[in-house]
């Protein structure tokens, strides 16, 4: 435990250090999309779980474990605005090391859109896409702690315009089974472009992203809840637009409140750095759970994108996962704007045990 929070002021320290670009300010931003179904019913981020779900380990390596071994998940996005993203994975676990690796593909297409020249006379058509390669690693250091690494192939290309890219995670996690307490500290997205869609352009930072998070699963009810922060390389985080006189605080829409309200704004702020998530799970004791209910809120994603004279669910994320022998199903909903929402579907299939099931079928 010592040696983990020593790590962490280390990251800290390096972090005042350094600066950073959020929202728009930063290339391949499809990497700060949630991968899966569940990490879009919790509020676009799950550092905190370390179960048997595959899935999180694109945003946390230290949660891969051997739970994991001859898992397969698949999810996709039916997104806003007509494009679609998506995540397939594969982990296995090395029991001589012992170490668990996966390796995955995002991938986010933007569709057809039609070329024209100069005086609006169609040219043709041309797609637009982005993909990263994933490979990770995770290893139990000790009873608690356990640490991971991911490396990302970055492939982007915008009609003729192309680039590519190399980004890393680092993560760390302490979780305490018997007392049901887990902290991460991840550092997502390190990294730089190869080459840039023109030339002679200067190269663009990448979604860096520092996150801590905390959970606590409670003891006499099914249910877990974890705080999340993130950005935290970077304090302000608000975009300070002199058109808008209303300043919202949290799940609040103060339309009546003028921005001159500092001690709104440093409210508002700090919040923007949170997600809240809770789950609640129901299975038999000692077993993964069967079923799986989640909410989340984001209020930086409010804080950006909800109406202040409209009521609406921005922010707010909600899902259901269901565990059917062999097979995990998932459904998120997250609330972006009045005017549009994120669908996503998760499958993942546990190969060895599906294997096992139809060899004793065969034999019967």
């Amino acid at each position: 435990m010592k040696l983990y929070f020593r790590l962490l002021a280390l990251v800290l320290l390096t972090v005042n250090l350094t600066t950073a670009q959020i929202g728009g300010n930063s290339t391949y931003e499809f990497l700060r999309l949630p991968t899966t179904a569940r990490i879009t019913a919790t509020g676009g981020s799950l550092i905190t779980v370390k179960d048997s779900d595959l899935g999180l380990a694109f945003s946390n390596p230290a949660a891969l474990n051997e739970s994991m071994h001859q898992k397969v998940s698949f999810n996709q996005s039916i997104y806003m605005g007509g494009t679609t993203y998506g995540y397939l994975a594969y982990g296995h676990h090395i029991d001589k090391i012992p170490l668990t690796v996966h390796a995955g593909l995002q991938y986010m297409s933007y569709g057809k859109f039609q070329d024209r020249d100069i005086t609006g006379a169609p040219t043709g058509e041309s797609r637009a896409g982005d993909y990263a390669i994933n490979i990770g690693a995770g290893y139990q250091a000790s009873k608690f702690l356990s640490v991971g690494a991911n490396v990302k192939t970055i492939l982007s290309y915008l009609g003729s315009y192309n680039s590519t890219g190399m980004a890393f995670d680092l993560a760390g996690m302490y979780n305490d089974t018997a007392h049901k307490i887990a902290v991460t500290v991840a550092f997502k997205n390190i990294g730089t472009q190869f080459s840039t869609y023109a030339r002679n352009q200067n190269f663009e930072p990448l979604p860096t992203d520092l996150q801590i998070g905390f959970a606590h699963q409670l003891k006499y009810i099914p249910m877990r809840f974890s705080v999340i922060m993130h950005n935290i390389q970077r304090w302000g985080i608000v975009y300070d637009d002199p058109s808008q006189q209303s300043n919202q605080i949290l799940l609040t829409d103060n339309a009546n409140q003028p921005t001159t309200n500092n001690a709104g704004k440093v409210v508002d702020d700090i919040f923007r750095h949170f997600i809240f998530n809770i789950e609640f799970l129901f299975g038999r004791k000692g077993k993964p759970e069967t079923v799986r209910l989640a909410a989340g809120y984001n209020h930086m994603r409010r804080g950006e994108l909800g109406v202040s004279t409209l009521n609406n669910l921005s922010g707010f994320s909600f899902g259901l996962g269901i565990r059917v022998k062999q097979f995990q199903f998932d459904y998120g909903f997250g609330s972006y704007h009045f005017a549009g929402a994120a669908h996503h579907l998760g499958l993942s299939v546990n190969l060895s045990e599906f294997m096992k099931g139809n060899s004793r079928g065969t034999a019967n």
